[in-house]
């Protein structure tokens, strides 16, 4: 028979694995640090990665495919150019590109993050003005 204290111990590791095993790509948040920007050439884009479970930023994430195009105005195949930024804090991914017309734009963006075995994928829409 087993003692209540192992009982509870066995009751608390069964649990921290179900916690585990639910942890998955949609534990992310993706948002952009700045969500309006004047339009033009070399325009500097941001998002913020967080964990939603822990409010924290992730940091040092693997960025590996990153999309800017006009989706959101019906204009999918006006896609830009992205090349990467050094970031400034952590969670809090930089780019630059080019807004060349005012209006929305979407950011898409494929990560691994450390310890997560699926690809962390997020969507950002930003607003070019003129």
């Amino acid at each position: 028979m087993l003692s209540k204290f192992t009982t509870a111990a066995l009751a608390a590791t069964l649990s921290l694995a179900a916690t585990a095993a639910l942890a998955g790509a949609g534990d992310y948040t993706f948002e952009p640090v700045k969500a309006e920007m004047k339009k033009g050439d070399d325009v500097m884009l941001a998002v913020r990665l967080t964990n939603k479970q822990t409010g924290k930023p992730v940091a040092d994430a693997v960025v590996f495919k990153t999309r800017v195009d006009m989706a959101p105005d019906g204009m999918a195949e006006m896609e830009s150019a992205v090349a990467p930024l050094p970031s400034k804090e952590p969670g809090v991914y930089a780019f630059k590109t080019d807004l060349p017309m005012a209006g929305r734009y979407q950011v898409t963006m494929s990560v691994k993050v450390q310890g997560e075995p699926e690809t962390v994928t997020g969507k950002v829409v930003v607003t070019a003005t003129k």
